[in-house]
């Protein structure tokens, strides 16, 4: 099977970042260890006040630096892994070799990041913790969600026509 080089993913193998079907058709039990993972991620981040709309609003206001160290933290973890990925050529679980390769600049890109900060800015949430937020009772985050499958939605609808 041919990999799929015309995809946005950065790490690719054959199996990565993708669902296999089987484990789409098993039992709701079978998979109880992603919604265990989830859970505990979940807590995490709620914990860690990463999805704390308070939190958000100070980072973009420069008003404390609680943000800038998770995320320059994960930024570290992210250099690490993919420093010891690439020097002991870890393979993936299904035994494949992990490759990382490089993706090509565009100035949509800046687009996209300038547009997804802002969201990020006015709505205090991005993506990541959405459900994590409406998890913790923050039910006005169901706007944000709604709103990020439209934007979505919208993104793939207009894909072929926006700046390369």
């Amino acid at each position: 099977m041919a990999i799929d080089t015309n995809t946005d993913f950065e790490v690719r193998s054959e199996n990565a970042m993708c669902v296999n079907q089987s484990e789409l058709d098993k039992p709701l039990i079978s998979n109880i260890k992603y919604i265990f993972a989830g859970l505990i991620f979940g807590i995490f981040l709620v914990k860690s006040e990463v999805v704390s709309w308070f939190r958000i609003q100070e980072m973009f206001q420069l008003k404390s630096f609680h943000m800038y160290g998770v995320i320059g933290s994960a930024v570290v973890v992210g250099i690490i892994s993919v420093f010891l990925i690439k020097k002991f050529k870890v393979k993936s679980i299904e035994g494949e070799e992990i490759k990382l390769e490089s993706k090509k600049f565009n100035k949509g890109q800046i687009y996209g990041g300038l547009t997804f900060g802002l969201g990020w800015a006015i709505t205090g949430a991005c993506p990541g913790p959405l459900f994590a937020q409406i998890g913790t009772g923050a039910s006005v985050i169901i706007v944000t969600l709604l709103s990020a499958i439209a934007g979505t939605w919208v993104y793939g609808k207009f894909r072929d026509k926006l700046p390369h």
